[in-house]
């Protein structure tokens, strides 16, 4: 299954970050002849996966499947479009930093209309507008700039990331309007609600991941790293030899490959909102591969 780096944000970051740095440590020499130049932690990484896919069986996948089966789809629909509102408002600022003002303009606009007129973000007015969401999160701030991906990393809980996504998760933090809230609890039952609704979002595609692939850590470091790629360069190609390039290293004399063969699917429900998912920068839980947007 595929994470979203903000999926998680009850794990500190100084402790995930002190976790990381001494994985790296150990893991620094665990490279082969026949490593992929973007993955050089690969051995580390997969024990990390493994770890992360016990804690979603145990934990995570039964509440997101118990959230879905007993909660009515209008419900779910309000409470993932009161997510992606707050999210539109960290979006707008990353739209502006990288001068994109036209979708910093939309984004802005989207977190009005749906504040005053849909109940508090309950109801996306602005979709039915066709005012168009474009998610943005600080790592694509600094890919936008030339700051490159780096390495390939997934993090305990939060899952698959790069170095420069990893360096920008404190700012996404700080974009994030439920780190302000002064209540305690609540703000630890919203954070909680988040990431049940983004994981409940995805049963499907994880379940699709789980049939087709051969190898489901390779898959899911290719697709996210060619996803990130999309949402960085959009449909503007990337600098030659750089790991934002999308290009798989050929093994066995075969050409590259690109990962979007055989993407997984996001989910498909209709009780939930197109673009209901949680940014990838930084995040949810998993998200499947999809489009780049606009």
């Amino acid at each position: 299954m595929m994470y979203n780096p903000l999926a998680f944000p009850l794990v500190p970051h100084r402790a995930a970050a002190a976790a990381l740095l001494a994985a790296l440590a150990l893991a620094g020499c665990a490279t082969g002849p026949n490593a992929d130049p973007r993955d050089p932690f690969e051995p580390m990484n997969r024990h990390i996966s493994v770890f992360n896919e016990g804690v979603d069986a145990v934990v995570l996948k039964p509440v997101a499947t118990a959230y879905r089966e007993g909660v009515p789809p209008l419900i779910r629909t309000g409470v993932a479009n009161f997510f992606g509102n707050l999210s539109d408002l960290w979006s707008a600022v990353n739209s502006a930093l990288q001068l994109k003002l036209q979708n910093a303009a939309e984004n802005f606009m989207r977190v009005n209309v749906n504040t005053l007129f849909g109940l508090g973000g309950l109801i996306d007015v602005a979709s039915e507008l066709n005012i168009e969401r474009h998610r943005e999160d600080f790592g694509q701030t600094l890919g936008r700039w030339g700051v490159p991906a780096g390495p390939y990393i997934v993090l305990p809980f939060l899952g698959p990331s790069t170095l420069r996504d990893t360096l920008a998760l404190p700012l996404d933090r700080k974009g994030d309007p439920l780190s302000y809230l002064n209540a305690d609890p609540a703000r630890e039952v919203l954070y909680g609600l988040r990431i049940v609704d983004q994981r409940s979002n995805l049963l499907r595609a994880s379940s699709v991941l789980d049939q087709a692939a051969l190898d489901k850590y390779s898959f899911t470091r290719d697709a996210h790293l060619q996803r990130r790629r999309a949402q960085v360069f959009e449909n503007k190609p990337a600098p030659s030899g750089s790991p934002d390039s999308g290009q798989l290293p050929a093994s066995d004399g075969q050409q590259p490959t690109s990962p979007t063969d055989g993407q997984v699917p996001r989910e498909d429900d209709p009780a939930v909102p197109a673009g209901a998912a949680p940014s990838a920068g930084q995040g949810a839980v998993p998200q499947a591969p999809a489009a780049p947007s606009r």
